[in-house]
């Protein structure tokens, strides 16, 4: 069973940064694509960032600028870089996993909480 664990959630002041970890156990890491999703009190889980095992990433238009994914393959971990942080990123950050070769096989991590405030 494919296991994400993060890390790395905090408080902290409008305009701070964190970074957030996820890391991967009982997985071919190359093999998926990860990603950062989150959700605050109240809303629907929202897609933040992804990365390719080649290192390709892609962001949600609102983070585009302030927040960095990146992946460290020997660690099998997948990092969220997050400065110029906001009140409206305060939500529960969710790490996933996506199986390129199969789709449909997708993991979720226990999330860890953010919050800023102003």
């Amino acid at each position: 069973q494919v296991q994400l664990v993060e890390s790395g959630g905090a408080l902290v002041q409008a305009g701070g940064s964190l970074r957030l970890s996820c890391a991967a156990s009982r997985i071919t890491f190359s093999n998926y694509v990860m990603g950062w999703y989150r959700q605050a009190p109240g809303k629907q889980r929202e897609y933040v960032a992804t990365i390719s095992s080649g290192g390709f990433t892609n962001y949600a238009d609102s983070v585009k600028g302030r927040f960095i994914i990146f992946r460290d393959s020997a660690k099998n971990t997948v990092y969220l870089q997050m400065n110029s942080l906001k009140p409206e990123d305060t939500a529960v950050y969710y790490c996933n996993a996506r199986d390129v070769r199969s789709p449909a096989n997708v993991y979720w991590g226990q999330g860890t909480q953010v919050t800023v405030s102003s």
